[in-house]
């Protein structure tokens, strides 16, 4: 399924790329949205969890894929589709207390742990997404849930 772009509407065969992962991990169903990524393993403190990776586009060919629910803006020039080549972060959900931060060093999205994760644990980062973009709403279920996705 595409949508109107062209682009990858969601991803068919969800799967994490062992090439890019640094801990055991594992897709499961969420209770936050679809697809979950699930630590299969004790994963420390301050240690990098995974990679976000994609095909690497410019940002005329993002404004054309902007309705691809896996576009990371890695600066103002360059943005990574997911849904093309992407090393399952992509799926990793959003939560307003998220396990996860992101870390963005010489062009490669890092994501690492921001405290202990427990094994069976589902892995989370904050979306942060901008005031000025449409607001999405949040079923993080944290007790200190925003209730957007959006950071005012």
């Amino acid at each position: 399924m595409t949508n109107k772009t062209g682009s990858a509407a969601f991803i068919a065969n969800p799967a994490i790329d062992p090439r890019y992962v640094c801990f055991e991990l594992r897709l499961g169903r969420s209770r936050i949205h679809r697809w979950g990524v699930y630590a299969a393993e004790k994963i420390p403190r301050g240690r990098k969890v995974i990679e976000y990776t994609g095909e690497r586009i410019n940002r005329r060919e993002a404004k054309r894929r902007e309705d691809t629910h896996y576009l990371f803006e890695v600066d103002p020039y360059w943005t990574l589709d997911g849904s093309v080549g992407g090393s399952g972060a992509e799926l990793i959900n959003h939560s307003c207390d998220p396990n996860l931060e992101t870390r963005i060093l010489k062009g490669h999205v890092l994501y690492f742990s921001r405290r202990p994760i427990r094994k069976g644990e589902e892995i989370t980062v904050d979306y942060n997404f901008g005031w000025e973009v449409e607001h999405v709403k949040c079923d993080c279920g944290a007790k200190n849930c925003r209730g957007l996705i959006n950071v005012k």
